[in-house]
């Protein structure tokens, strides 16, 4: 296999997941990440990606577990990514069938989603200077990610004519093209108002259509988002990393610790499946099971009631 039909055929590939699948380039660059790894350990045991076949597959596994000393969610996600390319390669009819079908990853080790206490989200948003544009631009997308859930993908893709001001609802376009409506409450209308009033008239040099904008007056990126957020909690005293999906995690904790059901946050939260949404589940047990045992007087005998 030349080095030009393996770019030509990834590209077209990646081409397929940003057109046709509205994947995020952070998304994608994973994709591309997994896709050349795996090329690379063909071309080292001369294996034609055509003719890859199952025993293949084992030792490639085996390369991932015992030579690279990836932990099991890392192959996991890898053995995700390529699944999915040679799904893609069957139906163009570039291979007989997907092979990858046929090989079950390792166990990944259950891990909940991480998630931001309501008073860090205001320690947050408290550390953006007001009196900036771009501190008014970062304290939007706080407020716009933790009063959306949206993915970070979805949001840097919003246009201000994407907004329903009279109704606070936002129009987002969401994995496979599909079209959700999620609404915004009163703390981000107001951050909305006047960033849109005051920042964004003075950031808004090349008359761009879309809502968040970098310095040089540009749509801001994915990138971007996550850059700006690693500095806004440098400004704080919370010792967590942070991502735009993280808050997205807390979005939905806080939902349904609050009591909201679990089809209305998967809804919001665009997911195709309510599996997707169930893992949120365990840590509102939890809540539930640590306030039970607190609050209800018989969920626990005290040793001065002992007899």
């Amino acid at each position: 296999m030349s080095r030009k039909e393996m770019e030509k055929t990834i590209h077209s590939y990646l081409d397929y997941l940003k057109y046709q699948k509205n994947y995020s380039d952070y998304t994608i660059d994973n994709y591309n990440r997994d896709i050349l790894e795996f090329f690379e350990y063909l071309n080292r045991e001369e294996i034609d990606y055509k003719s890859v076949v199952y025993s293949d597959l084992r030792f490639f596994l085996m390369y991932l577990k015992d030579e690279k000393k990836d932990k099991n969610s890392s192959i996991d996600r890898k053995l995700s990514s390529l699944r999915g390319f040679y799904q893609y390669l069957a139906n163009e009819g570039i291979v007989s069938n997907n092979v990858f079908s046929l090989l079950n990853g390792p166990k990944k080790e259950k891990k909940l989603p991480r998630y931001f206490e309501y008073n860090e989200l205001e320690s947050l948003f408290e550390a953006c200077d007001l009196s900036t544009a771009l501190g008014q631009r970062d304290r939007l997308v706080l407020e716009m990610l933790y009063a959306t859930g949206v993915r970070v993908g979805e949001l840097v893709s919003i246009k201000v004519s994407d907004i329903n001001f009279n109704n606070r609802s936002i129009l987002v376009l969401g994995k496979g093209n599909k079209e959700r409506l999620v609404p915004y409450g009163d703390y981000c209308e107001e951050i909305l108002k006047l960033y849109l009033h005051d920042a964004y008239l003075s950031l808004n040099i090349s008359k761009s259509p879309y809502l968040f904008l970098n310095a040089r007056g540009s749509k801001l990126t994915e990138r971007g988002v996550r850059y700006l957020l690693e500095e806004i909690i440098k400004k704080t005293s919370i010792q967590k990393n942070i991502s735009p999906h993280m808050i997205r995690h807390s979005f939905a904790t806080h939902l349904l610790n609050q009591g909201c059901d679990l089809m209305t946050v998967q809804k919001l939260l665009g997911h195709e499946s309510i599996k997707a949404t169930q893992i949120y589940t365990h840590i509102t047990t939890d809540r539930l099971k640590n306030v039970y045992e607190h609050s209800f007087p018989r969920a626990r005998i005290d040793s001065g009631d002992k007899k």
